[in-house]
């Protein structure tokens, strides 16, 4: 599958989602109904995955999911999203050698609000 429509496809599972549930759920709910969603639609994903970053020997970060092992999703249940959020994902980018993430915010009215795609070495315009 084109990373354009393994993207299309994880935003209808997260508008899904979104449309069932709606916002004010923690981040971890809106994870596990997100995977289950992505299993009914048969992507394979990993989830909490494991970083490269290590300090003494102690695993420091995971990435929420991990799609299709191309597609970063970092979901987040926060009032806005921040500059920081961004910098979290794309360092997940840098790590993990992959070259585009979903955050997606599912504490907002309408989803498509709390899209952001980002890709790895794409300035923004």
């Amino acid at each position: 599958m084109k990373i354009n429509d393994l993207t299309k496809e994880v935003i209808g599972a997260a508008i899904e989602v979104h449309r069932t549930l709606g916002p004010g759920l923690l981040e971890s709910a809106y994870e596990e109904c997100l995977c289950h969603e992505l299993q009914l639609r048969n992507l394979n994903f990993e989830r909490q995955k494991s970083l490269p970053v290590v300090f003494k020997e102690i695993r420091l970060d995971r990435l929420d999911l991990l799609v299709s092992n191309a597609l970063v999703v970092e979901i987040k249940a926060v009032e806005a999203l921040l500059p920081i959020h961004k910098a979290q994902l794309l360092t997940y980018l840098k790590l993990g050698g992959w070259n585009i993430g979903l955050l997606i915010n599912f504490n907002v009215p309408a989803l498509k609000n709390g899209i952001k795609r980002v890709v790895l070495g794409l300035k923004e315009s």
